[in-house]
């Protein structure tokens, strides 16, 4: 089993995006990888903090828990129940706790990057009920997977993978990882997040199809800034066989949340906005940015705070592969 490992946090951290966060990076766009993925690197305006955003991270990730939910029945139909989960670029373990919850006969390790997002996991896990069975290491993808004492029956790489300059290498590592007819389980891509109907009655409708563009070409620089990127075609079922894996399966799952929203979600949603306010927007015209400034504005009464059109609608996409060999 994994020993817990609060060392060095490496030479650099990966930053996003969703989560965070991508026509799918929504780890990058939201602060969204819950489970995913901060390793973190700091390269100019496409920094992040994941410390600063642990809360975020998580009310984020347990407002998407139906969703992971989903995608956690779904791997427990498809094979058996694993001995080890592995959460490669866990966060705060709302996600790998889950995991707990999913398989309680298994052991679950939390690898990532970020020593104070591992506390609040290890803190999570214990407050579950879960922590006799719960492990963390700290250390940088892939490398920090080298802390293993057994190999994983199931590994979990949410939005995490894309903050890797060398993502085939990458999964090759990951694959080393896996005990025979264990299976790494790689969510990357799906929809970008909606939150508004198209025309919100202020400024030029198509908001957020405009915040889609300029997040695309964050999330483009952000991985050209990381440490040997490798330019890759995103067909994630081929790279996971150069891999030496066998594709088993693809899946899309929906988190869907109507009008008008709890206050959670309603928070998460100007939380995001603010975010992206503060770094992607810059990228947009005067009008739109104006616009995003009116939505964030609590005293407003076209805010996302106070306006009764506020949604939530996303889709995440799970790859599986298996090791045969």
């Amino acid at each position: 089993m994994a020993q817990e490992h609060r060392g060095h946090q490496g030479p650099h951290r990966h930053d996003p995006e969703g989560d965070h966060a991508s026509g799918g990076h929504e780890g990058h766009r939201h602060g969204e990888h819950a489970s995913g993925g901060h390793q973190g690197h700091h390269h100019g305006d496409t920094d992040l903090d994941w410390a600063v955003m642990a809360p975020l991270l998580e009310s984020q990730a347990e407002l998407f828990t139906p969703l992971y939910r989903q995608a956690m029945d779904w791997l427990a139909r498809e094979g058996a129940a694993p001995g080890l989960v592995v959460d490669a670029g866990s966060g705060p373990g709302v996600v790998s706790c889950l995991f707990a919850e999913t398989f309680p006969e298994a052991r679950v390790v939390a690898v990532d990057g970020s020593a104070p997002l591992l506390e609040r996991a290890a803190a999570r896990a214990a407050r579950l009920g879960v922590a006799d069975r719960f492990t963390t290491v700290t250390g940088e993808l892939p490398g920090a997977l080298s802390e293993l004492d057994y190999p994983a029956d199931l590994l979990w790489a949410s939005n995490s993978l894309h903050h890797l300059g060398d993502q085939r290498a990458a999964l090759a590592a990951f694959a080393e990882r896996l005990a025979p007819g264990g299976t790494l389980a790689l969510l990357e891509g799906g929809l970008p997040a909606r939150y508004l109907p198209r025309d919100i009655g202020l400024g030029r409708p198509g908001l957020q199809a405009r915040l889609d563009a300029v997040e695309t070409e964050w999330f483009t620089r952000m991985r050209e800034d990381l440490p040997d990127s490798v330019a890759e075609t995103e067909d994630w079922p081929r790279l996971l066989a150069s891999a030496g894996l066998e594709p088993t399966g693809t899946r899309s799952f929906l988190l869907d949340l109507p009008a008008p929203l709890s206050g959670p979600a309603r928070a998460y949603v100007a939380a995001t906005l603010g975010r992206l306010r503060e770094g992607p927007a810059d990228g947009l015209g005067a009008e739109d940015r104006a616009t995003l400034d009116r939505l964030l504005d609590p005293e407003d009464e076209a805010s996302v705070h106070r306006r009764q059109d506020v949604f939530v609608l996303k889709a995440h996409t799970v790859y599986t592969a298996v090791r045969t060999g």
